[in-house]
């Protein structure tokens, strides 16, 4: 197997989704699930809030949600990106549409909407399983290459 530096982006998030590489820890950390589809500009992966999650007033935090959409943006950026290279967030804008489920399962998805020399835009949604929107984002990541 190629080592990270020799993988392309989109071989990394497949070698996520095989199982041959393990999770980063903030998966552990927010309740994100293994990759479930990847392909070239889109990535979707679950995540589920529980009680690590929960905010002084009882419900999910507001973090949550926005760090499954960084990841899932930062990861769909990923996919497009040329071996050796890596992102970083500059700009993440969150919308959020209604409060976060406690225990369900969100689906999040992330789509390149742009490609351009040292920039990546991004869009991620989290919906649950019925298609219900809860929160939606849009996203820029710088691209980092090896000098």
């Amino acid at each position: 197997m190629k080592t990270p530096n020799q993988m392309t982006g989109l071989e990394i998030m497949q070698a996520f989704q095989q199982g041959l590489v393990p999770p980063p820890g903030i998966a552990k950390t927010m309740g994100m699930e293994g990759v479930a589809e990847v392909e070239y500009g889109r990535i979707v992966f679950i995540a589920i809030a529980d009680e690590r999650h929960t905010n002084p007033l009882g419900g999910v935090h507001g973090g949550f949600a926005a760090t499954v959409l960084d990841s899932v943006t930062g990861c769909a950026t990923h996919t497009v990106l040329a071996a050796g290279e890596g992102y970083g967030t500059t700009d993440l804008a969150i919308k959020m549409c209604r409060p976060m489920p406690f225990n369900k399962k969100l689906i999040a998805e992330g789509k390149v909407i742009n490609v351009g020399r040292n920039l990546v835009i991004s869009e991620g949604y989290l919906r649950d399983e019925e298609g219900k929107l809860y929160a939606h984002a849009t996203a820029t990541n710088m691209i980092i290459r090896q000098k």
